[in-house]
C-alpha cells in the first residue's frame, strides 16, 4: 500500500511523464501519421484487442483471485507507456512510430479502458467493491490528457522547451519505477516472498507474450521486421505507473494492497524484460542493417 505522500507523488509525477509526451508531438506529426496510418491501427489492435484478451486468458487459467484479476486486468488494459520510447530507440526501432502509438493509444484509453475493463471484469466474475467504476478510471485518464496538450502547445511555441520537457518526461517514466521499488519494495519484502510463483508467472508473462503476440501481429498484417519490433515494444511495455495510480485512487486499506499488487510487480519487472528483449532486437536490427549494406555492396560490383 502507498502512503498518502507517495501517491500525490506519484500522481504529480505522472503529470510531468504526459506532459513530456506531449511535448514529443505537434499536430503536424498527427496529420503525417494518419497519411499512413497502418503502423498505428495495427498496433491499436495489438494494444486493445490482444492484450486484454492475453490478461483475462492468464487469470482464468492460473484461477486468480478477485483483486488479483483485477490488477492482472488493468495492466492489460493499460496504454502504452512513455518508457517504451526508450526502449524502441535503443533498440534500433521507429522511434517516430514508437511516440505517436504511445499518444494514439493514451487517447483512445480514454474510452477503451473503460469498456475493456467492464467487459472483461463481467467475463471473470469480478464485481461488487473489486470493480473499478468506469468512471473512475476515465476520469483520471481525461485529466492527465491536460498536461500531454499543454507539452503538445509547448512544442509548437518553443521547439527547444519542447525537446527538454520531452526527455524530462521520457526518463521520468523510469523515475516512478526507481521510486516505485525505493518506496514500495522495503516495506512490502514480506509480501514478496510469500507471493505464490504463479502470481510471478502472470506478472512477467503478461508483458512476455504481449510483446511475442506484438510482433507477430505486426507481421502477419505486413509491417516489416523493424516496425514489428517496434509494435511488439509498444504492446508489452504497458503504462504501469498509470495502472497504480489508477489503484491508489480507487482503493484503501487491505484491498488497495492486494490489487496494487499486479501492477507493482509489472512495473519492477517489466524494465528487466524489456532490457532483454531490446538487446536481442537490437542485435537483429544491427544484422540486418550489415545484410543490406553486404547486398547494396555485391550489386554495385
Amino acid at each position: 500500500m502507498l502512503t498518502e505522500l507517495e501517491t500525490t507523488l506519484l500522481g504529480v509525477m505522472m503529470m510531468v511523464i504526459m506532459l513530456g509526451m506531449g511535448a514529443s508531438m505537434t499536430p503536424r506529426d498527427f496529420l503525417i501519421a494518419f497519411r499512413k496510418p497502418k503502423g498505428i491501427l495495427v498496433g491499436l489492435l495489438s494494444q486493445f484487442a490482444v492484450m486484454p484478451f492475453l490478461g483475462f486468458a492468464l487469470a482464468m487459467m492460473l484461477g486468480l483471485h478477485p483483486a488479483l484479476i483485477v490488477g492482472l486486468l488493468l495492466i492489460a488494459c493499460m496504454p502504452g507507456g512513455t518508457t517504451s520510447n526508450i526502449f524502441a530507440y535503443f533498440s534500433k526501432g521507429v522511434l517516430a512510430l514508437s511516440i505517436m502509438m504511445t499518444t494514439v493509444s493514451t487517447l483512445v484509453a480514454v474510452v477503451m479502458v473503460p469498456l475493456l475493463l467492464s467487459f472483461y471484469g463481467g467475463m471473470a466474475g469480478v464485481g461488487g467493491e473489486y470493480a473499478i467504476p468506469p468512471g473512475n478510471v476515465a476520469q483520471i485518464l481525461v485529466v492527465l490528457l491536460v498536461p500531454t496538450m499543454i507539452g503538445m502547445v509547448l512544442r509548437k511555441l518553443n521547439p527547444n522547451i519542447g525537446a527538454t520537457v520531452e526527455l524530462i518526461g521520457s526518463f521520468m517514466g523510469v523515475v516512478v519505477i526507481l521510486f516505485l521499488i525505493v518506496t514500495w519494495v522495503p516495506r512490502n519484502y514480506q509480501l514478496l516472498l510469500d507471493t505464490p510463483a504463479h502470481i510471478y508467472f502472470a506478472t512477467i508473462s503478461i508483458g512476455l507474450i504481449g510483446m511475442l503476440f506484438g510482433y507477430w501481429v505486426a507481421r502477419g498484417l505486413g509491417q516489416d521486421t523493424n516496425r514489428a519490433r517496434t509494435i511488439s515494444l509498444e504492446t508489452g511495455i504497458q503504462n504501469g505507473p498509470l495502472a497504480v495510480l489508477v489503484v491508489t485512487l480507487t482503493f484503501v486499506g487491505v484491498m488497495q494492497e492486494e490489487v496494487l499488487l499486479i501492477p507493482v510487480l509489472y512495473s519492477l519487472f517489466i524494465v528487466l524484460s524489456s532490457t532483454a528483449i531490446t538487446i536481442w532486437y537490437r542485435r537483429n536490427a544491427t544484422r540486418e542493417e550489415l545484410a543490406r549494406d553486404a547486398a547494396k555492396v555485391v550489386q554495385s560490383a
